[in-house]
Order: C-alpha cells, then structure tokens, then sequence
C-alpha cells in the first residue's frame, strides 16, 4: 500500500520547514561552551605560565648560555629565541582576547575586529634539526612546549570560527534564487 504524501509541510521552495526559532534559541555550542569553560582557564593559565618561564630563561639563564655555543648555534639560538618570543605574544594576545569575551570585557564582535592584529600562524622551529639539536635543552623544551600549545590554540581557534560561521544566517545563493523563480514560473503554467 503507498503511503500517502502531504506537502502542505513543505515551504514554498520545496523544502521542509525550516527549525522553529525556539530550537535556535535552545542550541548550546559546545565549541563557545568549551572556550569558556573551566578548560579554558587551565589552558590560559598554562599559556600566561610559559611567557612567563620563557622571558624568565631568555632574560637570564638563556644569555649565559648562548655565550658558551659557537658562532652558528649563537645565530641560531637568537633565531630561535626570537621565534619562540613571537609565538608566544601570538598566544597570549589571543588568550587575552578570548578571556576579555569569556568574562564579559568584551563583546564577540569587539574581539573579532581586534583578532585580525593576532596572527595565528604555525610556526615551526627556526633552524635546521642538527643545528636546533645544538641549542641549549631548556631553550629547545620551551619551543616544543610551545608549539605543542599553539596547535591547540590554533584547533580551538579554528573550531571557534567554524562555529561561529554555522551559526550566522547564510545569504541566499544568487543561483538559488533564480532557480527558485524559475521552478516558480514554470509551475504556475
């Protein structure tokens, strides 16, 4: 027996309807939820921790020890150093950012306008392994830890702007609209 269809639950574009506006309204983003949570604070502190330890070597221990290497590992260390400072004044900015939205400081548009001057860019070490290998080991610790850090930021940021984008209303497609007159049209004879 065929099962009897009624269109009348179709919209005019011979679609299902669509979600009503409470479902809208009720739908909790995992990604914002994540960014705001306890998670996030773990991850900030953790990412304010390594600036901190980072200037702190740079500043002291870390010229001790760059005076010790040889010529081409010296160049190499201040390449590096500078790289790892870079990244994280990357990361820090884009923590503050999303703290400043969590907490209220800010709205998310305001953070959105202010995030095109924080580039987040993978940044990989700044000389060739065996070169990197003759580095002092807190200076290359640092770097790994935080690169290990600026691919979860970058995760988390790219999750955050994806979802941001699902949730902004898509313009209807010039090609779609005129699909739709010309199912319409035709219809109608």
């Amino acid at each position: 027996m065929a099962r009897q269809f009624d269109d009348s639950a179709l919209n005019a574009a011979g679609r299902e309807p669509a979600r009503p506006d409470f479902f809208k309204s009720t739908t909790i983003s995992f990604v914002q939820k994540l960014a705001a949570s306890e998670s996030f604070k773990s991850l900030f502190k953790e990412g304010m921790a390594l600036v901190e330890e980072s200037a702190g070597y740079l500043d002291g221990a870390g010229r001790e020890e760059a005076r010790q290497l040889r010529r081409a590992a010296a160049m190499a260390y201040a390449a590096e150093s500078m790289r790892l400072t870079t990244r994280l004044m990357q990361l820090a900015s884009w923590l503050l950012l999303q703290r400043a939205v969590n907490e209220g400081q800010m709205t998310l548009a305001q953070a959105t306008s202010e995030k095109h001057k924080v580039r987040l860019a993978r940044q990989e070490v700044a000389c060739p392994p065996d070169l990197f290998e003759e580095l002092p080991q807190r200076l290359r610790a640092l770097s790994l830890k935080s690169m290990r850090l600026q691919a979860r930021i970058i995760h988390l940021d790219q999750s955050l702007v994806c979802d941001r984008a699902r949730e902004m209303p898509s313009a209807p497609s010039p090609i779609a609209s005129q699909v739709e007159r010309l199912r319409v049209a035709f219809a109608a004879h």
